[in-house]
């Protein structure tokens, strides 16, 4: 009689070793797979439009491995790479960048307004859902901003960090002026980094602006987008944004759509959103072409 529980033992263990690979090479294959796409739309739209397509997207999300929360945002990284993407680019030909972002670091946001500022062709930013904070810094720097209809900008008042948590700096600056003698040493030395903040983002955006709209007119959307005039998540739209005197259109160019579709969110057990799908090209693009 032939044993066959080794033969058995040797099948299971075949099996293992075979879905523990396709475990580990699918997710390398399925992020090869829209790389791929990716980049060959970015080279249809550069190809229809004439620009130099750079991208910067962060997703926030929880990813699936022990839950743990991951969020993106605008760091070193992304500003040395997009620096790199500038300096490649010939001087005359429009850049168009892509912009999803909750914001991030003051330093590697101001390093990428200001390189994109200095571009002598055409600067061009596409918000087709958000840009926040550093986001919307950097949006200030384009010739013209190219927001869907539903996509917001977001204020520009820096954040500090303290002990007890973070605090918009407007806000630091005036409860130590309501307080005056009676604060604190630390409530003043929090006040004092608070002004430093505020004027230098505040130079920053005149910097960005003040060509096209005027010192003036820069300063004042300065103040408004930094001195605590708004919360900080505060979504200014694009009919907002125009009405300060921003450079704002809604013509978001349909392939832009097809584009975030590959850059898909976590895969989550349980979806919060759930609908039958449809082309990525909103309505409102076809029933421009009705007309």
């Amino acid at each position: 009689m032939v044993d066959t529980g080794w033969l058995g033992i040797d099948i299971i263990g075949f099996l293992f070793w075979i879905v523990l690979l396709y475990a580990l090479i699918h997710p390398q294959l399925r992020m090869r797979s829209l790389q791929h796409a990716r980049l060959h739309i970015i080279q249809s739209i550069e190809r229809k439009y004439g620009w130099r397509v750079i991208t910067m997207i962060h997703r926030q999300e929880r990813i699936g491995f022990f839950g743990i929360p991951v969020y993106r945002y605008i760091d070193i990284e992304d500003s040395e790479a997009i620096l790199r993407a500038i300096r490649s680019t010939p001087p005359e030909q429009p850049i168009a960048l892509i912009l999803h972002t909750p914001g991030g670091l003051v330093l590697a946001a101001s390093q990428i307004a200001m390189a994109l500022k200095k571009h002598k062709g055409e600067k061009i930013v596409i918000i087709p859902h958000y840009a926040m904070s550093g986001g919307t810094l950097v949006a200030l720097a384009a010739d013209k901003i190219i927001m869907d209809p539903d996509a917001v900008l977001g204020p520009l008042d820096p954040q500090l960090q303290t002990p007890k948590g973070v605090f918009p700096a407007p806000s630091l600056i005036k409860i130590a002026r309501t307080k005056g003698n009676k604060a604190s040493d630390t409530t003043l030395i929090y006040a004092d980094v608070a002004e430093k903040a505020l004027s230098e983002i505040q130079e920053i955006i005149v910097y960005l602006l003040k060509d096209r709209l005027g010192e003036d007119k820069a300063r004042e959307i300065a103040r408004k987008l930094t001195e605590g005039y708004y919360t900080h998540d505060y979504p200014i739209t694009a009919e907002e944004a125009k009405a300060m005197g921003l450079p704002v259109s809604t013509d978001v160019p349909p392939e832009i759509y097809e584009l975030m579709e590959l850059y898909p969110q976590a895969i989550q057990q349980r979806p919060g959103v759930e609908y039958l799908p449809r082309p990525q090209i909103p309505y409102y693009h076809h029933r421009g072409r009705e007309r």
